[in-house]
This record gives C-alpha cells, structure tokens and sequence, in this order.
C-alpha cells in the first residue's frame, strides 16, 4: 500500500513498490515523491537491494596481539579486476528470525573459524551502502585466548557454499593493511580502527 504520511522526518511519499528480481537478494524498484527542502516535490525512482542484515566480529587475542581473519571468494570484486579473495572479519546474515546478534556473532565464529567465543564487546550497528543496500550490520569486538578459543577448524558452511581459509594475523599487520587500503573491506577497517583506539598497545609491531 502507498505510504501517504510524509513529515518532517519522512520528507517522502511511496508511491508504488514493485519485487523486480527475488533469489538470494530481492530488488525492489520503489517510485517516490520527495518534498525537497525548497518547498518543491519532486518524483524519482530508486531501485532497493535487500538480502537482510548481518553481524561481524573482530576476534583478537591480546597476550599474542593477533586478530583472527577469514579469507574467502568475493565475486563482485573480482569481476571488477580487484583480487577475488578478500581479507574480512568474521560475519554472517541474522537468517534466524529470533536469535540476538550477539548469538548469531558467536554462532558464526564457529562455523568460519571454529572460535569458541565468550564475552562480545558491542561496536555499533551499521549500515555500510545505504543509498542502495537495506542492509544493517551488528559490529563486535571479541577478546579471545587462542590456546583455548580455538577448539575447530572452521571453514565455513560446505551446503551454504562456503570455502573458508582462516587467517591468523598480527593486529600490527592488520592495521598496515588497513592504511595502505589493501584487502580488507569496509566492516573490517571499522572494526581494526575501534580496537586501535581503544588498545593502541596491542598494534605495536
């Protein structure tokens, strides 16, 4: 049904949703009457990438001052000519309706890293697209102990696709990567960049 209540804070009105293309992602092409701030309106049309939100968590061991990092196939970046395997945090989609982004944080340090995580650090939820992409992401700090965190071996889901090379690295490293924009994707750098303030000790090479 067309939302007919635009206001100051919703300076739109939805004129008509359409469900152009629905498989993993849904595309929904959405026509708009926006209320300019010069007191003009103003018909567009968006389209709107939806697959749900996420979580992602930086899981790090301070004594070692090593994170572990996920390593796995990204097409869209490498049909753009970048590298097709990308350097990432551990994440995954809220596909469970009624499970807390912290349990789903934990359930997926599992199944990429076989990290066994206890107590989460909340960042902040996200949203890294948002004039294309609905998506929302639930960032985490984890502090784990290796020796007892890595309990195993991970690599993902092999029904849902995945093929994942767990990656440990120094928190140092990590964050040169990160200055030299190399590899590593936006929630990362984020992420890397929370810890580096509020533990600079552990990025000292």
């Amino acid at each position: 049904m067309p939302d007919t209540t635009p206001s100051a804070d919703r300076p739109f009105r939805v004129l008509k949703r359409e469900i152009v293309w629905k498989g993993f992602s849904t595309l929904e092409q959405v026509t708009f009457e926006r209320h300019r701030r010069d007191g003009t309106t103003q018909t567009q049309i968006f389209e709107v990438e939806n697959h749900g939100s996420a979580v992602a968590v930086l899981a790090y061991d301070p004594a070692r001052r090593e994170a572990v990092l996920v390593r796995q196939l990204r097409l869209p970046q490498a049909l753009q000519g970048d590298p097709a395997l990308s350097l990432e945090i551990i994440a995954g989609l809220l596909d469970h309706p009624d499970e807390p982004p912290a349990e789903t944080a934990r359930r997926e340090a599992m199944e990429e890293a076989g990290l066994e995580l206890t107590h989460l650090e909340p960042i902040g939820a996200l949203r890294p697209s948002p004039a294309l992409i609905s998506e929302k992401v639930w960032l985490f700090l984890a502090e784990v102990d290796l020796d007892r965190a890595r309990v195993a071996d991970g690599g993902g889901l092999h029904h849902e696709g995945e093929d994942i090379e767990v990656v440990v690295l120094p928190l140092a490293d990590l964050a040169r990567l990160v200055d030299e924009g190399r590899e590593i994707d936006l929630k990362t750098a984020h992420a890397v960049q929370t810890l580096r303030l509020k533990r600079p000790d552990l990025f000292r090479a």
